[in-house]
């Protein structure tokens, strides 16, 4: 199909940038939704009075939105559009955190953090699948991992919300709330003229509307470039499939059967592992060290010094995608992450303490760039978006979960126990995806996803 060669072979300028930018930004406010509901826990308990069960809750309401909202994104995004999708994922999620920041009680506010959470976890999973779909083979991996790298602009955003907002301020955990959602007002102003993914549009027969996107994309980036635009390639580039009806049963019959069993089973497996060790460690960090006798994971600076090592981490790895390959670099991060979560457990000053904990961070967030950049490569587009969405939504588990789990260990396996156990579970994630991962860098989505339509158009 000449227009996804023509697609393919623009060099990444301007245009590009942009799109990085609109997305990115709506990674900065998941991120700093995730974050920011730790430093609201205080405030509210002493709003009204909660238990610590009460704060449980409040603190597993995002992360059980983000796994229906990832879920209902996915199969809207391959129903709908990806654009449609993420503008009223975004829209859903600044509703609900003003609603939050309104809140009269607690009830209201514990079903508006569900519900913010949802739309957050819409954005995240319909982000990647969306611009990956505009990018060029050759800078994909850079470009998507780079996109999820905006995730840690949100926790080191979270961080100083809570330390300059919610601490000093009257009613600042209220404030801070209206001030995560006030920007995406402009925002979703600045999305409006986004086009819709030339590739879903042809595995939905509306190939017009390709046309126009691509045509349009290829006057800025001329634009942007001052130069002519590189040949279009002779080797064709097979069509994208031809769209279905999906739900969420039909998803799933196709995700885990015939060739798409291994793709699917280990992209969930890695969503899962990276997630419930992220939320693991960083949920009973503190509480372990202050069992030993060490408050420094209290302080202000030990947050912002672990939220800053995520920016490293995450640039890193989606620099590392394109030179490694997707798979290698979630097996070398994956193995970084389980080497610095074993020194930190055997380290009892502050400051090694924090060092440590400033790698594990580093190691774990550069996982999810190479997880995010991977997920998008490996679903043909008539259901990358469902497949993408569902594999988020997988990894979700992990992090409502993990506290439980490991709460219950530390009091059998103590803590060398649980970072051991923990260690092991992201062990077997590099086990199994150098084993069983596929390599995706340089090579066009359709090759990787429509082996049959590039044979068809080869001949």
């Amino acid at each position: 199909m000449s227009l996804l060669a023509r697609l393919d072979r623009l060099p990444l300028s301007r245009p590009h940038y942009l799109l990085l930018l609109l997305g990115g930004l709506g990674y900065t406010f998941d991120g700093m939704d995730s974050a920011v509901v730790a430093f609201l826990l205080p405030s509210v308990q002493d709003e009204w009075g909660l238990t610590n069960a009460q704060l449980g809750l409040i603190g597993s309401a995002t992360p059980f939105g983000f796994l229906f909202g990832a879920t209902c994104a996915g199969l809207l995004g391959d129903r709908i559009g990806r654009r449609a999708v993420m503008m009223w994922a975004l829209a859903v999620y600044a509703l609900f955190s003003v609603v939050g920041a309104m809140s009269p009680n607690y009830e209201v506010f514990l079903g508006a953090r569900v519900l913010a959470g949802f739309g957050a976890g819409a954005e995240s999973a319909i982000i990647a699948p969306f611009l990956s779909e505009f990018v060029p083979a050759a800078r994909r991996g850079w470009f998507v991992g780079a996109l999820a790298g905006f995730f840690s602009f949100g926790f080191v955003a979270a961080a100083l919300l809570g330390r300059f907002v919610v601490e000093p301020l009257p009613e600042g955990w209220r404030w801070a709330q209206v001030i995560t959602a006030a920007p995406i007002v402009l925002l979703l102003w600045w999305r409006r003229s986004l086009p819709e993914s030339p590739r879903y549009l042809l595995a939905c027969g509306r190939g017009a509307e390709a046309e126009q996107v691509v045509t349009d994309l290829e006057r800025k980036v001329r634009d942007a470039t001052g130069e002519p635009l590189p040949p279009v390639p002779e080797a064709a580039v097979a069509a994208p499939a031809e769209a279905r009806k999906v739900g969420l049963f039909s998803a799933l019959k196709y995700l885990w059967t015939g060739r798409m069993v291994r793709r699917t089973a280990i992209t969930w497996l890695i969503w899962f592992v990276i997630t419930f060790s992220y939320y693991g460690f960083f949920t009973w960090i503190p509480t372990l060290l202050v069992q030993q006798g060490i408050t420094v994971t209290k302080s202000f600076e030990f947050s912002i010094i672990i939220y800053l090592a995520q920016v490293p981490g995450y640039f890193s790895a989606a620099w590392l995608g394109e030179l490694l390959d997707r798979k290698n670099t979630i097996a070398l991060y994956l193995a970084g992450a389980a080497a610095s979560a074993f020194w930190m457990s055997q380290m009892t000053d502050p400051v090694l303490i924090t060092v440590s904990a400033a790698v594990l961070s580093f190691f774990l967030n550069g996982t999810y760039a190479a997880v995010y950049s991977y997920t998008p490569e490996v679903f043909p587009t008539w259901i990358r978006a469902s497949g993408t969405g569902l594999s988020s939504a997988f990894g979700r588990v992990g992090s409502i979960i993990a506290p439980s789990v490991i709460g219950v260990s530390a009091a059998t396996l103590g803590f060398a126990g649980v970072f051991g156990m923990t260690t092991a579970v992201l062990a077997v994630g590099v086990l199994c995806t150098l084993l069983f991962g596929l390599s995706t860098a340089g090579k066009s989505l359709e090759d990787l996803t429509e082996p049959s339509a590039r044979k068809q158009t080869a001949r």
